[in-house]
């Protein structure tokens, strides 16, 4: 749907000469739908105004250029010819960068009505507070995390367990492949050790959801120690079907001197 408004490169004007502080209006006409996107894309609104610049083609805006690098854009409210709607830009300065938004609230614009003088108090009132709140908020973020707080790499570790989830459902390790100071941690969170296999198994009879609760401890108390854990799939095997484990064909795990 196309707007048809007339009056708001004026009304654009009236606004920006009532707000606190010294504004300016920057009138633009479109000639085609695409020219509205450049300004859309810096919105700062995920409310009504958001709606209506998504939903209609725009022939015209304005923006308002205020204190502090302060912007405002104002466009037709389509179906509503008394009023207007005015919503934040975002700041869109070279050193900021889409990580300072993070945690930062929405300003979000309002609906507006078309007389200049009440529609600049309804803006100084419930709209240039939010904004200026949310502004501040982003500028302290690009000075104090001017790059992404990107998350460090691991630490290197000298032992490392890897898990396999075998094809059979049997979930363990090779016994030769566990680490000396790993064995009692799994031996207390329910792995047997099953020495016709040669592994250590966590039995199936314990449920998926049972299972995934001690695999979790273990994986917290390792890495505590410094010890690494991996899990992983078997390789597809065409050899004789092991048999599953269990709680009756285990042995206990003795203590290495």
């Amino acid at each position: 749907m196309t707007s048809l408004r007339t009056d708001l490169a004026a009304f654009a004007a009236g606004l920006s000469a009532r707000l606190p502080g010294t504004w300016t209006s920057q009138y633009q006409r479109h000639s085609q739908y695409a020219d509205q996107f450049p300004r859309t894309e810096q919105l700062w609104d995920t409310d009504h105004v958001d709606y209506v610049i998504s939903q209609y083609v725009l022939t015209h805006d304005a923006v308002l250029h205020g204190p502090a690098d302060q912007r405002l854009y104002v466009a037709d409210r389509p179906r509503y010819l008394h009023q207007f709607v005015v919503a934040p830009l975002a700041p869109d300065s070279t050193h900021i960068k889409p990580h300072h938004f993070a945690g930062v609230e929405e300003p979000n614009g309002i609906a507006v009505p078309k007389d200049p003088a009440r529609a600049a108090a309804r803006v100084a009132r419930r709209l240039l507070p939010r904004y200026g709140e949310s502004l501040q908020a982003v500028l302290n973020n690009a000075a104090h995390q001017p790059q992404p707080p990107h998350r460090p790499q691991p630490p290197q570790v000298d032992q490392i367990l890897t898990l396999t989830l075998y094809s059979d459902g049997a979930l363990g390790a090779p016994y030769e492949s566990v680490p000396v100071d790993a064995r009692m941690t799994l031996y207390t969170h329910g792995f047997q050790y099953h020495p016709h296999q040669a592994a250590f198994l966590l039995p199936t009879a314990y449920g998926e959801s049972d299972r995934a609760l001690r695999v979790h401890a273990v994986v917290q108390q390792l890495t505590a120690k410094g010890i690494g854990v991996n899990l992983r799939h078997s390789a597809p095997t065409t050899s004789a079907a092991l048999p599953p484990a269990s709680v009756k064909a285990a042995l206990p795990i003795r203590r290495t001197r």
